[in-house]
């Protein structure tokens, strides 16, 4: 079998695999979800794994921790997230710092 045809199969596999895991959450019954735990955890959960996603983005690079322009970058969009700046200017400046830092070295 080709690389091509094992890849389109996990492609299919993952795109299976999602969709049953959304029946699966679709026949949760309401009485659980209203519980408040699972409501809060539900509520946190994904900034957590947004925020995970984000780490690994930042600090992850050939398996190993790596600090390098995208952490000041990261804090610099955090700070302006943090003072309400529109998302726009959020994302350009991160942008350009991260930029400039790796135009300096």
């Amino acid at each position: 079998m080709s690389a091509v045809a094992v890849t389109w199969l996990a492609v299919l596999g993952a795109s299976v695999g999602c969709y049953l895991l959304k029946l699966l959450g679709l026949s949760v019954p309401a009485s659980l979800l209203a519980h408040p735990v699972v409501a809060r955890t539900a509520l946190l959960l994904p900034v957590a794994l947004l925020s995970a996603l984000v780490a690994v983005q930042v600090l992850g690079g050939a398996g190993a921790l790596v600090v390098d322009a995208r952490l000041p970058a990261l804090g610099l969009a955090a700070l302006l997230l943090w003072r309400g700046a529109p998302f726009l200017v959020v994302v350009v400046g991160a942008a350009a710092l991260a930029a400039v830092l790796r135009l300096l070295g």
